[in-house]
């Protein structure tokens, strides 16, 4: 019985990124039809174990333009769209999607952040961390406009430098009394 790798994967206007992580592959087939059936298979592992996997992509995809690398980790692959456009999701049809499919949110960008600045694929080499672009919500990129860090009010420092305040035996109402410890 065969295994399935885990599969990331994120998206552009124009392609999708596909990576399948599963380290020390040996003996690796890769096929990308033009209606858009990828399967792949491979062994690893100390008990050559067989990984396969087939998916029924979205859309129809250009074969001769996609490009195919395999690394030590992984095998990262460039898919090519034939018609431009936002896919809704990665595989076609209604079911769930598999659990060893996951986003890649290191490659991930909105549909609005997409433009000329891609990230730069280096010769399909991701060993270097530079290379990733990670994009970051706009709300977190907004919040980083805080120029101090948030200070608590100076009523409820209780403790300072001089003295310490501790609480009375008696309260009036809400009001609490402090008296310096001696």
């Amino acid at each position: 019985m065969s295994r399935h790798p885990e599969v990331k994967w994120a998206q552009r206007v124009d392609k999708v990124y596909i990576t399948v992580l599963l380290p020390d592959a040996k003996d690796v087939k890769v096929n990308l039809e033009p209606d858009g059936i990828f399967t792949f298979s491979a062994t690893a592992g100390a008990e050559k174990n067989l990984y396969e996997l087939k998916m029924d992509l979205y859309d129809k995809v250009n074969v001769e333009e996609s490009k195919i690398n395999t690394g030590v980790r992984s095998i990262f692959c460039v898919v090519e769209k034939v018609e431009k456009g936002w896919w809704k999701k990665l595989l076609r049809g209604d079911e769930k999607t598999p659990h060893y499919v996951k986003v890649d949110w290191d490659k991930w960008v909105d549909e609005d952040d997409d433009g000329p600045g891609d990230f730069d694929l280096g010769g399909m080499d991701f060993s270097n961390k530079k290379q990733k672009r990670l994009i970051m919500p706009k709300r977190l990129e907004m919040c980083r406009g805080l120029k101090k860090p948030l200070q608590r009010p100076k009523w409820i420092q209780l403790q300072t430098p001089e003295r310490v305040l501790q609480p009375k035996n008696r309260c009036h109402g809400s009001n609490v009394f402090l008296n310096e410890a001696s």
